[in-house]
C-alpha cells in the first residue's frame, strides 16, 4: 500500500473527549471514528489491525478443535424468556419490537440461540463433545460508554459454547479454553492473567478472566508476582489430552489472582509480603462453566449410552476482539505513539522516501516495495511529497514495528537504514539485507 493513495486522517491534536492512551492515538492515528456514543466507524488502518486480531482468535480455536458458526445480531426474546434471563439481564440489553410488535433484541450474547440451535439437531451422546463458536457484533446498552473501543456499546466479540455429556468432559472444555487463550494473548504480544472472577449474568461457578495489566484498568486486581513469570512459549499440547490440559490450568491458575470481585484479603496475605501485587487490569476475556443453567430449562437433552435422556453440560468463552486492540495500545505505546507487537500489527514494515522524485530514491523504494511483496509482507509506502520529520512522526504514531528508511546518501554507499520501533535501534545495510531481514522476523525467509 502507497500512502498517497491510503485512507490515513491522522489528527495533530487530541479529540477532548480522549480520556485514556488507547482512545487518543486510535482517534489520531486515524484507527476509529466515533459514530455516536460509544459506536466507532472502523477505518481502514484500524480495520485492519481488527482482522489480524480476528486471523489469531480463528486459528487458535480451530486448532483447539472448535467450529466456527455465525449467529444473527438479532435474536427473539422467546428464547430468553425460556431462560429466565430476558428480565433478569437488566438495562445494558437492547429490547426493540419489529413491525408485528414482537419482542426483539440486539444480542449481548447467545448462550440462548446456541442452545436452540443445538436442541434441534444433536439428541445422542455419541455427537458429543461439541464446542462451536462465532465472531460477531455485540451491543450492550452502557450507561457512561467511555474509553473509546475499551468499554463501547457495539463491540466484536469472539464468544464459544461447548456441549459435553458430563460435568468432566465440561470441565475438559473449559481447561482446554484456557490453553488456547494463552496462547492466543501470547501470539498477540501480550501478557493476559487468568484470575478467578465473578460469573454476572452469565451464570455458574467456575470462571476466570483474562486480564492485561495497565495503569487505565477498569478492574482492581490482586495477585502473586510469580504469576508474571510464567510463559506459555511455543510449546505443543495435546488438546484432547484431560491430564495436559488440567496440567496447564494448574500451572497457570494455581498462584493467587483475583479481581476484586473475588479477592479474599485472608487468602492473599498467606502470599509472601514481597510478592503480593495490587494493580489495576483491562479484561480481554473470560471463560465459563455452567453446567445445566440453560441446557435444562430449554430442553437441550441427548440419549446417553443407557438410554437415559440426560441435559448437557456446557460452559461458553469469550474473547473480545476490539477491545483487544485498545488493550494492545494500552500495553504497547510510548510518547510519539502506538508500538505494535509483530503479531498485530497492520502492516509489516514502513518504507519511507527522504527525496520523493529523487530517481535513485524512488526505485530503491519500489524495487523494496516489491521484493517485500514477493515475500508475502504487506509494506506501507510512504510515497508523499512531505518533510522527513513529518513521514517520521506519521510511522512513529501508527506504530509499525519496522521502518525502512531510503535516502540519496545512503544510497550512495549502496545502504539502506533498518530501524526497530520499539527500541528505536538502527542499523544500515543493503537493500538485499534490509529485505531478507523483514521476512527472517515475520517468518517469510
Amino acid at each position: 500500500m502507497r500512502l498517497s493513495r491510503y485512507f490515513l486522517p491522522v489528527l495533530k491534536e487530541t479529540p477532548s473527549e480522549a480520556q485514556i492512551v488507547s482512545h487518543r492515538l486510535m482517534l489520531r492515528a486515524g484507527m476509529i471514528k466515533q459514530a455516536s456514543a460509544g459506536i466507532y466507524s472502523w477505518l481502514p488502518l484500524g480495520y485492519k489491525v481488527l482482522r489480524r486480531i480476528e486471523e489469531i482468535v480463528h486459528e487458535e480455536q480451530i486448532r483447539a478443535g472448535h467450529l466456527p458458526m455465525l449467529m444473527p445480531t438479532i435474536q427473539s426474546a422467546d428464547l430468553w424468556r425460556e431462560s429466565g434471563r430476558y428480565d433478569a439481564y437488566g438495562a445494558e440489553m437492547l429490547r426493540i419490537k419489529d413491525r408485528h410488535e414482537r419482542d426483539m433484541l440486539f444480542t449481548p450474547t447467545a448462550e440462548e440461540l446456541i442452545t436452540d440451535i443445538f436442541r434441534a439437531h444433536v439428541t445422542s451422546y455419541k455427537d458429543l463433545p461439541l464446542t462451536m463458536y462465532q465472531i460477531q457484533w455485540k451491543f450492550r446498552d452502557e450507561i457512561r460508554p467511555r474509553f473509546g473501543v475499551m468499554r463501547g456499546r457495539e463491540f466484536y466479540m469472539k464468544d464459544g459454547y461447548n456441549f459435553d455429556l458430563t460435568k468432566e468432559d465440561a470441565l475438559h472444555a473449559y481447561n482446554r479454553h484456557l490453553v488456547s487463550y494463552l496462547r492466543t494473548y501470547e501470539r498477540m504480544g501480550l501478557q493476559a492473567i487468568p484470575m478467578r472472577a465473578d460469573s454476572g449474568p452469565i451464570g455458574g461457578d467456575d470462571t476466570h478472566e483474562f486480564l492485561v495489566l495497565a495503569e487505565t484498568g477498569e478492574s482492581e486486581v490482586f495477585y502473586d508476582s510469580e504469576i508474571t513469570d510464567l510463559r506459555f512459549g511455543d510449546r505443543e499440547i495435546d488438546y484432547d489430552s484431560h491430564e495436559a490440559c488440567r496440567a496447564v490450568l494448574e500451572e497457570f491458575t494455581s498462584r493467587y489472582a483475583r479481581t476484586d470481585e473475588t479477592h479474599d484479603p485472608a487468602l492473599f496475605e498467606q502470599i509472601p509480603e514481597a510478592r503480593r501485587r495490587v494493580a489495576r487490569g483491562i479484561e480481554v476475556g473470560q471463560i465459563f462453566y455452567f453446567g445445566t443453567k440453560y441446557s435444562e430449562p430449554m430442553g437441550a437433552v441427548v440419549t446417553d449410552a443407557e438410554g437415559n435422556r440426560v441435559p448437557v453440560h456446557m460452559g461458553s468463552h469469550g474473547i473480545g476482539v476490539s477491545r483487544l486492540v485498545g488493550a494492545i495500545i494500552e500495553a504497547c505505546h510510548d510518547e510519539n505513539g502506538i508500538v505494535w507487537p509483530e503479531g498485530v500489527t497492520p502492516f509489516h514494515v514502513g518504507i519511507v522516501n527522504l527525496k520523493q522524485g529523487d530517481a535513485s530514491c524512488d526505485t530503491a523504494c519500489e524495487d523494496l516495495y516489491r521484493a517485500l511483496a514477493a515475500r508475502g509482507l504487506e509494506p506501507l509506502y510512504d510515497d508523499r511529497e512531505e518533510r522527513a520529520g513529518a513521514k517520521f512522526a506519521t510511522m512513529d504514531l501508527i506504530g509499525l514495528p519496522w521502518r525502512i528508511t531510503v535516502g540519496p546518501r545512503g544510497l550512495g554507499q549502496g545502504k539502506v537504514e533498518l530501524t526497530r520501533r520499539r527500541t528505536g535501534e538502527s542499523e544500515e545495510m543493503s537493500l538485499e539485507a534490509a529485505v531478507a531481514r523483514v521476512a527472517e522476523i515475520y517468518g517469510r525467509a
